[in-house]
């Protein structure tokens, strides 16, 4: 962005933010912060982060993923720079499961097999499987040891069905009584397993291995007198990762901003545009806000660990919020991939207007994203930048947000998608190649970096924060918090 650019760009929302209804008075100290702030977020400033990510890639096998030193790295340099402005930093700890091979897991009756789910995540039957004789409970759910008869067979596997207690208490229980393994037996229905079977972490408490099998396959284990054989050699491993979390301590706690970005890189990548650039366009942000800032409603800064690998990072912080704690949020933004080679331009989806999302409804989409997704795509325009809409991504970091009630809204130069000749008008850029040609290679470095891009959608980042942070009204805002009716997330 030209110097003659950006200062029309902060002009113009000085006049736009000057018009608007705040939610509450604005605090004297700040007469537009949204202009104050993307002053000064500017690319070189921004780039001093990416060179940091890609110093730690480099000395990390070139990957900063999640469970990897790299990534470990990368949260101390997040961690470092907010506690050296002053926040007061969090990095809670969180374990996640990472696939490492499906494996065939199969139970084998009478020379019958029958496709089996490995509910044991963390354990697998010895190589070659287990062979033993079946023994069933006198009551079927085997929640108890007196629920079995006196005496088990050596080498007996336990089978029961879903019903009354959790499958950890059916584990302990079956192998109290001396079997070495579990096949608990799940009828299908429209409504799934039984809410009471599988408890959160449940995986972690289960110490033989344990499968689950259809009703089909349970009628053969009810009918079996040989021996069966069980195979459970889908491979996972656990990880404990960390999300980075600091706040200011002035502003609304009842209204918060919450900013975003995914902290980790893809396995084989430095990550440096996916998502370094998120990363450093938020963390800048965060460090010229500061923790005292004059704002009205309190931003929370969050960088989030296990996106690449199941939005890991981002379901264990809403998974411990109550419906109080999740009313507190006013909306929440994400960025993402903001300095992709070939650049786009886009606003995530808030108001349904493009092309269907796969797996999202328009009425999964909470009241205010329209509004949000309208202030971004107004700062694009006013930086000359014609705006697209990116339809929303049920693997995206602000799906769990979605799901839970909270207006969600972010901006993303693009990735794995070709520009087309439409796009290519108005960007400039090549139509035909994906946005980021580098996109999850081990050429996603700093020399990937779409410097002009990056300054664009880096004052954009600040803009927005400043914004909201200052007021939530007006027609682009969001519910005020006694209109709020969050969902707790299961």
């Amino acid at each position: 962005m030209t110097g003659r650019l950006r200062a029309a760009v902060l002009l113009i929302i000085l006049v736009v933010t000057g018009c608007s209804s705040p939610h509450r008075a604005r605090p004297a100290a700040a007469p537009d912060l949204s202009r104050e702030l993307a002053e000064k977020v500017t690319a070189e400033r921004m780039f001093t982060h990416l060179h940091a990510l890609q110093d730690i890639a480099n000395a990390n096998k070139g990957s900063r993923a999640d469970g990897t030193p790299g990534y470990d790295a990368s949260v101390e340099y997040v961690a470092k720079a907010l506690r050296n402005r002053g926040f007061d930093v969090s990095t809670p700890q969180f374990d996640r499961l990472y696939p490492i091979s499906p494996g065939k897991p199969t139970l084998t009756v009478a020379g019958r097999s029958f496709q089996v789910d490995q509910a044991s995540l963390l354990v697998r039957t010895p190589p070659g499987g287990l062979t033993g004789q079946p023994v069933r409970p006198i009551a079927p759910s085997g929640c108890a040891v007196g629920d079995y008869p006196a005496a088990l067979p050596p080498g007996a596997i336990a089978f029961v069905d879903d019903t009354s207690c959790s499958v950890v208490d059916k584990q302990k229980t079956a192998v109290a009584k001396g079997a070495v393994a579990l096949i608990v037996v799940s009828a299908p229905n429209a409504q799934g397993a039984p809410p009471t079977l599988f408890n959160p972490g449940y995986f972690k408490q289960l110490t033989v291995p344990v499968a689950v099998v259809s009703d089909y396959g349970g009628k053969a284990l009810a009918q079996a007198s040989a021996p069966v054989h069980l195979v459970l050699d889908a491979e996972n491993i656990k990880i404990t990762s960390r999300n980075v979390l600091a706040q200011t301590r002035t502003g609304s706690p009842s209204d918060v901003i919450v900013v975003g970005a995914h902290l980790d890189s893809p396995r084989d990548s430095p990550g440096i545009n996916d998502n370094g650039s998120g990363v450093a366009a938020v963390l800048e942000t965060a460090l010229q806000l500061g923790p005292l800032a004059p704002v009205t409603n309190a931003v929370r800064f969050v960088f989030w660990g296990a996106e690449e690998d199941g939005l890991g990072g981002v379901m264990d912080y809403l998974f411990g919020l109550d419906r109080d704690q999740l009313n507190d949020i006013a909306m929440y933004l994400n960025f993402t991939m903001l300095a992709s080679p070939n650049a786009g331009f886009f606003t995530d989806d808030g108001d349904q207007s493009g092309p269907p999302s796969p797996g999202i409804a328009p009425s999964d989409v909470p009241d205010g994203s329209a509004g949000i997704e309208r202030t971004l795509a107004g700062y694009l325009n006013l930086a000359g930048k014609r705006p697209a809409v990116m339809p929303l991504n049920p693997r995206a970091d602000y799906h769990p947000f979605m799901v839970a009630g909270i207006p969600v809204g972010g901006m993303t130069a693009g990735g794995a998608q070709p520009k087309t000749t439409v796009q290519a008008r108005l960007w400039g850029g090549q139509p035909g190649v994906w946005f980021d040609p580098n996109f999850q290679t081990p050429r996603d470095t700093v020399d990937n970096v779409n410097r002009d891009a990056l300054a664009v959608m880096g004052f954009g980042v600040a803009s927005a924060v400043g914004s909201y942070a200052d007021s939530i009204g007006g027609a682009n805002g969001v519910l005020p918090h006694d209109k709020r009716h969050r969902a707790r997330l299961p």
